[in-house]
């Protein structure tokens, strides 16, 4: 099969064409610009294209396939040609379901989670090792690539993201997997850009559910009163398993999940992460793996790369930095690292990135989300605002949404970065948040003056 990616460098759009490079298809590709670490891993692969921007000329009737990334325009020159050829063009969610079609569909949906349950599900069985076919959102500890396919697999693990499939199939990724067995881990509103009521959002969410095969089934956490809603009343034919945050235990800063064996140590901790847990044994069990041997192996589960990642530590200070950037993550992530460090002080710093949390209108659902830290922080950029085309924020408007009197603001990166470098670590808890860069800010130099406070 000779198949063409029209932004080949994108983090999930790289990956595919790895795995179908491994799969030993012919793989060519395009993009305008590639960053790290998809540049050098297209390059070692011999997927680089050899020069950036969109050539035409690429695009011949040779091609079976064409795979379209979010990156690319509909006017695309490469997207063009390809419609008047009329060549099969798919997006990468369409493409995902054309090769695992045939295979048992395990698809992990929800708003939050997801990628740390789809990281859980994939150690459990990577630990036992029963092989599968996944996609997942994140670099895991002890996969080599983020996608892969082969002809073997009888299952495919998806993560299921909501937002939308290509620059011309406006439906969301999640609704085109058709799943066996699905999970919903929870819903808080997001991609205000696309979905602009959260009515909307929701019913993306109730088309998902009623995509699901028949006989099929949805693992779901019943404490999230809307997912708990889209489940029991779906009329869809299909089996419910619903879940919730397990009994636990913190002692010295380990969490301990509640077992028939007696007090297991994890090392993920936060009611969040427990709850996901939760989920994915569940839909372990379905994939059959005993409650025994999934305990077993999530003990040694050390979380999802960027979800509560620990940058740093020494005797008496822990700095984590996590992607939380939704203001229900953001609570979530504050308080779970809080209650696992409860005799420290809390610093937690919160970057606003994303298009939503930057949103004027939007900002009042971060009401009361760093309420559990001691010290809290928020660093934005009017630049990143004025890129995306939104109304200015004001400092005022921030602290009016966090509704925290002590709330510290940064709209600058040197002042931000200079903040979190002159902090005294000695006997405190820091946590970073953001799904940018927090300002470019360094973090080996970070790592290295926590590791060694002399």
């Amino acid at each position: 099969m000779n198949v063409h990616f029209i932004a080949i460098g994108g983090a999930a759009m790289h990956n595919l064409a790895l795995a179908l490079h491994q799969k030993g298809m012919q793989v060519t590709g395009s993009d305008d610009t590639i960053f790290e670490p998809s540049k050098s891993r297209l390059n070692a692969a011999g997927l680089l294209p050899t020069s950036f921007g969109w050539f035409s000329e690429k695009i011949t009737k040779n091609l079976d396939a064409v795979v379209l990334g979010m990156h690319a325009k509909e006017d695309n020159s490469e997207l063009l040609r390809a419609q008047e050829l009329g060549l099969k063009i798919y997006s990468y969610p369409e493409f995902l379901y054309e090769q695992s079609k045939h295979k048992t569909r395990v698809v992990i949906g929800g708003s939050h989670g997801k990628t740390t349950i789809t990281a859980m599900i994939l150690h459990v069985l990577n630990y036992h090792d029963i092989e599968v076919d996944y996609m997942v959102g994140a670099q895991l500890e002890g996969f080599d690539v983020m996608v892969k396919l082969t002809d073997e697999a009888d299952f495919m693990v998806l993560e299921g993201d909501e937002y939308l499939s290509s620059p011309i199939d406006r439906r969301p990724k999640f609704h085109l997997y058709q799943p066996n067995i699905a999970l919903l881990s929870g819903i808080a509103w997001d991609h205000i850009n696309v979905f602009p009521t959260f009515e909307n959002y929701l019913n993306q969410f109730k088309i998902f559910v009623d995509s699901i095969t028949v006989g099929g089934s949805i693992s779901y956490n019943t404490e999230d009163p809307h997912v708990k809603s889209i489940v029991e009343n779906s009329e869809n034919q299909i089996r419910k398993f619903p879940y919730q945050t397990p009994k636990h235990t913190i002692e010295e800063g380990v969490t301990y999940l509640d077992t028939e064996e007696g007090p297991l140590p994890l090392e993920v901790f936060g009611a969040h992460n427990l709850n996901n847990l939760a989920g994915s044994k569940w839909i372990c069990q379905q994939m059959g793996v005993d409650q025994d041997d999934f305990y077993e192996a999530i003990s040694s589960f050390s979380g999802a790369s960027k979800r509560l990642e620990k940058v740093a530590e020494n005797a008496n200070c822990v700095v984590y930095k996590d992607f939380a950037h939704s203001p229900s993550k953001v609570k979530a992530t504050t308080e779970a690292v809080k209650s696992q460090y409860p005799n420290r002080p809390l610093v937690a710093c919160l970057e606003l990135h994303s298009y939503s949390s930057l949103n004027a209108t939007f900002l009042e659902h971060y009401k009361g989300t760093l309420d559990a830290a001691d010290t809290a922080v928020v660093f934005y950029s009017p630049q990143a605002v004025e890129i995306k085309k939104l109304d200015s924020v004001s400092k005022i408007q921030i602290e009016t949404a966090f509704e925290r009197e002590d709330l510290t603001i940064f709209t600058d990166p040197i002042p931000f970065k200079n903040y979190i470098n002159s902090l005294k670590f000695a006997q405190k808890t820091v946590l970073l948040m953001s799904s940018g860069s927090y300002g470019n800010l360094d973090f080996e130099a970070l790592k290295n003056k926590v590791s060694d406070p002399n």
